[in-house]
């Protein structure tokens, strides 16, 4: 992706570990007039006459000072790498509307004049010349192409090499008044070379390593790229480190590096995450690779290390085979990796590096210009030099920092040696642990696991990752069952050792690294019994120095023609198989000879000329498919409640490739706010009998609550009702005529608890017939009931 479609693309230097730019800041109050400065003509111009002392002790008189423009370096940073690039800016200050119409850069040697060339220090690289250009006079300044209104400029620094000691950056501009270079101020920037943490680490790669032997290191990826740290635009659902990939190889093989354009191997990592191809071109590059590098995909990105160890890997390093490179995607991304380019583990005393620290930032492959996390695809056309992530490169993009501050590392990788093997030129070790810790490594390792880790068994080995005499890896693996001190890391539940494929197993032999076998030479003899051989090589001989006992020669007997008599015929050796009629799963392939002499005795001749068999390919479908990102998820089906949404992505790989079986369409579950439920009551009960027996009384009914409302449902509605009755007016005569002629009653029962504590009940009490005289009637002497309500206050 590059940092806007209106500029030219960066200028970077092949090798260069990192990149940083050089910013001018300007404010002004005032209309500016046109100024420029007085140039002697070309025939007169140069360094040799002074020009660009005089320029310097012309304004180094005047000392009155400017708070409107500012001079700032990418990051801020106060001491530089040497060889390293490093990004300005010349820039009008946030809170003012000025602008600035010329300008002159340098870069001196602090405490120098600027009279001779040595005081002159790094180099400038114009980003655009249409703004910005050498100065005529004085080639290792940077001037205004022309004098016009502007507010910022951007140039490229290159600091000097190791021992250049302090350097200052110094701007002048011109506005309505010259504002002249100072020693000290917002337009000057002093920075100092950076000490290395590790004075045994190169800065760059060496041309030559001298050191002597073999040394095993291991690396870690600590990926620190999270929500917390890196919280703009951060993709919650699919953030990942993809798997890593990479090398120790020689100065001869470049994985990736700043300047330069990303391989197949390395776009299909930035832009897909796949290391396939990656692995690939690395084992293609032979004798130049000692070791590959690779370490499974983080899934998400960041977790505590207390749940997920870093990951890590060991590899090795030789007097020819001293430089490291790895790469991973950090997904998802157009295509944005972090790794190590050609980092040397070889010191300038013959030595190798005891242990290399390094923050990592992203940098863009130059293959896709999306500008966000998950931006659409939109390759890069024509392809653009892979470069750094910086904070200024679109507003969109989530490093985005309007300040033009250094972005925050997304990650730490640790280099760290674990054990040096064969005869050291520098025989005197860094330190007293380095001894024990290369002592220790000659002997058979301890289980140093703390005792606050409970683990199950390792598991038996696997087989091994090679199945020719090629160095390969296998696997043992434990659990975790208990971590009883949070504050104590448990090392890793993975174990890994190198081994060979059968019959590669010898002891002496078993570090030696062999070459395929090379075709087999002819027969010997065209007709009966021959011999034939076939040759391989030693691509690389035993870390310890011993000779390589395996075979580099193998011979067979061969038969072309069994039968050698005047009736048979003479036919060639058979030619190599066809390629297999299946690019997966199960094909057909098949071979020819010819007939090079028929039978002496003109009878027809019998040798088979075809062969045919069966061929098995890789599993069908195993191609790794090339899609698109996944789409936004869609709408949720339900407008409350539970529902299902949906999301898509595209096949992008050729259909020739074969079917992909990846799913191009995924479905989850999704959860809005509950649905209203009303209030659900039951069926109304038939109507009581009346309460009183003559005269006015009344009778009622109830129905239940099924379902209390929920949700912001409809409250429920009333659960008793009643009304009037009266059966018969009531009068003295016939109620002492019912007293004497029908029954004597006992007295009313107590009224029974309330069927509902709130939102309306029922009571009902008894009164039954005590004794029934002769003439009364059974119909007009019975037990009575009386129903009331109770309760009715709502809930």
């Amino acid at each position: 992706a590059h940092p806007n479609p209106a500029s030219p693309p960066l200028s970077l230097t092949c090798g260069l570990h990192s990149r940083v730019m050089l910013l001018l800041c300007f404010v002004s109050t005032a209309a500016c007039n046109t100024f420029a400065f007085t140039e002697e003509p070309p025939e007169r111009a140069g360094k040799a006459d002074g020009y660009c002392s005089r320029i310097l002790r012309a304004q180094s008189n005047r000392k009155e000072g400017t708070n409107e423009f500012r001079l700032r370096v990418e990051g801020d940073p106060e001491s530089y790498q040497p060889g390293s690039t490093y990004r300005g800016w010349l820039s009008v200050i946030a809170s003012s509307p000025s602008y600035f119409r010329g300008f002159t850069l340098i870069a001196l040697k602090e405490g120098a004049e600027g009279d001779k060339d040595e005081d002159y220090v790094g180099n400038f690289q114009i980003i655009d010349e249409e703004e910005a250009q050498f100065m005529t006079n004085c080639p290792p300044a940077v001037t205004e192409s022309t004098p016009r209104r502007r507010t910022s400029i951007q140039v490229f620094w290159t600091a000097p090499p190791s021992g250049s000691g302090c350097v200052v950056l110094k701007a002048s501009i011109v506005q309505k008044r010259i504002i002249y270079f100072q020693d000290e101020g917002s337009l000057t920037k002093r920075m100092c070379e950076k000490e290395s943490l590790y004075g045994d680490a190169t800065d760059k790669p060496l041309l030559d390593c001298c050191a002597c032997g073999t040394a095993k290191y291991r690396v870690t990826f600590y990926g620190n790229w999270s929500e917390k740290i890196h919280p703009k635009d951060y993709p919650r659902r699919a953030n990942h480190w993809s798997a890593i990939i990479g090398a120790s190889h020689s100065k001869n093989y470049v994985l990736w590096e700043y300047g330069g354009f990303a391989s197949e191997g390395v776009k299909q990592v930035a832009e897909l995450g796949s290391p396939v191809k990656m692995e690939e071109e690395i084992r293609q590059k032979g004798d130049e690779v000692l070791t590959v590098i690779k370490m499974k995909a983080q899934w998400p990105a960041w977790q505590p290390l207390n749940v997920r160890a870093a990951p890590s890997a060991e590899f090795s390093v030789d007097r020819t085979r001293h430089l490291m490179s790895f790469l991973t995607m950090l997904g998802p991304s157009p295509d944005w990796n972090v790794g190590l380019s050609a980092e040397d583990l070889c010191t300038k005393e013959c030595g190798w590096a005891q242990k290399v620290v390094q923050d990592l930032i992203p940098w863009d492959a130059g293959t896709d210009s999306g500008v966000t996390y998950e931006s659409p695809n939109k390759p890069t056309a024509p392809q653009e030099k892979i470069r750094p992530l910086t904070s200024l490169d679109h507003p969109q993009s989530p490093f985005y920092d309007p300040e033009g501050g250094a972005i925050t590392p997304v990650a730490r990788v640790v280099v760290e040696r674990i054990a040096r093997k064969g005869e050291q030129c520098n025989i005197v070790p860094d330190n007293v642990d380095d001894i024990v810790a290369d002592i220790a490594q000659e002997e058979k390792e301890e289980d140093d696991t703390p005792e606050t880790c409970i683990y199950s068994n390792w598991s038996p080995w696997s087989a091994c990752s090679s199945a020719t005499c090629e160095k390969g890896k296998r696997m043992r693996q434990r659990m975790l069952k208990a971590q009883l001190d949070l504050s104590v890391p448990c090392p890793h539940t993975q174990d890994f050792e190198p081994c060979m494929g059968p019959g590669c197993s010898d002891e002496d032999a078993s570090t030696c690294m062999m070459s395929e076998w090379i075709t087999w030479s002819p027969c010997s003899m065209s007709c009966g019994m021959g011999t034939r051989s076939r040759e391989r090589y030693v691509k690389q001989f035993p870390d310890d120095g011993s000779v390589c006992t395996l075979p580099t020669e193998e011979t067979e007997n061969c038969v072309v023609n069994e039968d050698c008599s005047p009736s048979s015929c003479l036919v060639t050796e058979w030619g190599e198989w066809d390629a297999c009629s299946a690019t997966c799963g199960l094909g057909m392939k098949r071979r020819e000879r010819m007939v090079k002499m028929p039978p002496a005795d003109g009878s027809i001749c019998g040798a088979e000329v075809l062969e045919v068999e069966k061929c098995m390919m890789p599993e069908c479908h195993t191609i790794p498919c090339l899609l698109t990102p996944w789409s936004d998820w869609s709408d949720c089906s339900v407008t409350c409640g539970k529902g299902l949404r949906t999301r898509q992505r595209v096949l992008k790989s050729p259909v020739e490739l074969g079917e992909c079986s990846e799913e191009l369409e995924q479905v989850e579950k999704c959860m809005l706010p509950e649905c209203p439920i009303d209030c659900a009551m039951s069926e109304w009960t038939e109507w009581s009998e009346c309460n009183k027996s003559c005269g006015k009384g009344h009778t009622i009914r109830t129905r239940m609550v099924k379902l209390e409302p929920q949700f912001g449902g409809d409250p429920c509605p009333e659960s008793i009702q009643r009304k009037k009755c009266k059966i018969r007016k009531c009068s003295r005569r016939h109620e002492k005529k019912s007293s004497k002629d029908r029954c004597k009653m006992r007295p009313w029962s107590n009224w029974t608890e309330c069927t509902k504590l709130c939102g309306g009940g029922i009571q009902e009490r008894l009164m039954t017939v005590k004794r029934r005289f002769k003439t009364a009637q059974l119909s007009s002497c019975k037990d009575r009931k009386e129903i009331r309500a109770c309760n009715v206050h709502p809930c």
